[in-house]
């Protein structure tokens, strides 16, 4: 990793780029505008924090930000409410922490998933890990493309967002699949990022216009298509785990002083984040913190929100209250969406409602862009009525 004097030396001179609200996802070079403020993505590496990272996180989000922590669908961890003069501490914080790359273009390749339980020296640890040395020999790909090894006995990243896995095959192999294929390319463990790079080359070759693996993962050759992934399992829940907690996140938004707290009070030498909004604690046994998801089960777990309005400048309707309300009424299955993008949850649900001028539509069984069922609902009436969920 670059020393803080190559950090500054790239960074002096340079302006930060005026914030855009759509096409792409906030990074920490390159933050996204919101209704309070910047939003400053944070890639954990590997996918876990050690304790001295967690608590200087917080502690930088408390100085620097709003102070709220939002956990991502990639694993990632967000910022918000940067003050655009902030932008520039709150960098270099984060750089001390070992948290970000000096360099724009690495940390933007740092679009990685990785199975939240692996132990040090483990095949996953050793794959992500030179997946993670090597980013600078991909090229040029989109924004969003991102990676995940997944390689446990049985996968738990399979429904996640990935364009080129690692996985397991079922009679216990190394496959590298591109994503919108069932069956990928049986290789040697040694042989997994050298596969992964040759994909992505491939694909850059080959995209077109398109953004994701899935839209051209039909093209590829029957060498591609050789062995089939192992069967997924569930992804955890909330409790105890074998090695450690599984701690919730409701709507995956938290304070820095909550999860300073969180830390501190188990006495959690690490945190891993996962992309189900669960924190995972290895080594500890119990949790007793206000606001945190410790039951399996729970309602808010299958319960999303997007922040809504006034924090997010495309949302007409506030959100999380009213998904907290009705949570435990309908049991979950629920999606709360300031708007018609479905930022927090973009797949379909049982019940998604969705802001528009103030009220909100019922779409049943859909995304949020899907044509609803029901029209100009207001809050009162879903919370006095919740039959019509």
């Amino acid at each position: 990793m670059a020393d803080a004097a190559q950090f500054h030396r790239r960074r002096a001179g340079r302006v930060m780029s005026e914030p855009v609200v759509k096409g792409w996802c906030p990074g920490a070079h390159r933050p996204m505008m919101s209704g309070d403020g910047l939003i400053v993505r944070v890639r954990p590496r590997l996918g876990r924090l050690s304790r001295a990272q967690v608590l200087g996180l917080c502690e930088a989000a408390a100085t620097h930000s709003g102070g709220i922590i939002d956990l991502t669908n990639r694993a990632n961890l967000q910022l918000r409410g940067v003050a655009e003069d902030a932008h520039e501490p709150l960098l270099a914080q984060l750089f001390a922490l070992g948290l970000v790359d000096a360099d724009p273009e690495t940390e933007a390749r740092r679009n990685l998933i990785v199975a939240p339980f692996w132990q040090p020296g483990d095949l996953i640890h050793r794959i992500a890990a030179e997946l993670s040395n090597r980013l600078h020999e991909l090229p040029d790909l989109p924004a969003k493309f991102g990676f995940s090894v997944d390689c446990s006995i049985s996968p738990l990243l399979a429904g996640e967002s990935a364009d080129i896995r690692v996985e397991r095959t079922a009679t216990g192999g190394i496959l590298v699949r591109a994503d919108g294929r069932t069956a990928g390319r049986a290789v040697a463990p040694d042989e997994a990022v050298d596969t992964i790079l040759d994909l992505s080359h491939w694909f850059a070759a080959n995209r077109g216009d398109a953004r994701r693996m899935a839209a051209v993962s039909d093209q590829l050759g029957d060498d591609w298509v050789q062995e089939f992934p192992a069967p997924p399992r569930p992804r955890p829940d909330a409790g105890p785990h074998a090695d450690g907690m599984m701690v919730g996140v409701p709507f995956g938004s938290t304070s820095a002083p909550a999860l300073a707290a969180l830390v501190e009070q188990t006495g959690a030498q690490a945190v891993t984040v996962t992309p189900w909004r669960l924190l995972h604690l290895p080594g500890v046994a119990h949790v007793r913190r206000p606001g945190f998801i410790t039951e399996p089960g729970d309602p808010l777990l299958a319960t999303h929100a997007c922040p809504g309005a006034p924090l997010c400048p495309q949302g007409t309707v506030a959100t999380r209250d009213l998904a907290r309300a009705l949570a435990p009424r309908v049991g979950g299955g629920l999606h709360v969406s300031g708007c018609a993008k479905g930022c927090a949850h973009p797949r379909p649900v049982p019940r998604t409602l969705v802001g528009r001028e103030g009220a909100f539509d019922l779409v049943r069984e859909g995304c949020s862009w899907d044509e609803p069922e029901l029209r100009a609902l207001s809050p009162d009436t879903l919370l006095n009525r919740p039959e019509l969920l």
